[in-house]
């Protein structure tokens, strides 16, 4: 059994993830999404998916994006 980074729970289902040149365990995605997904820079939730890349600015969608000011990005319709 392995102790998760995150919130401490020692769990026999626990998993690592190898990333950067670390590796952390986690006992479930939700801990993992946690620690290691990136945060929009506009509304602050985490981006789960594809999100919006403009320069080293994340976003999790077009609307975050242009509302902090980027110009030209559109959600994949």
């Amino acid at each position: 059994m392995a102790r998760c980074d995150v919130c401490g729970n020692d769990y026999e289902q626990s998993f690592e993830v190898h990333t950067g040149g670390q590796v952390h365990t986690f006992d479930s995605f939700e801990c993992a999404i946690h620690r290691l997904a990136p945060t929009c820079e506009h509304c602050g939730c985490r981006v789960i998916g594809h999100g919006v890349q403009a320069d080293s600015r994340m976003f999790c969608c077009a609307s975050c994006a242009t509302a902090a000011g980027v110009t030209g990005v559109r959600d994949h319709a």
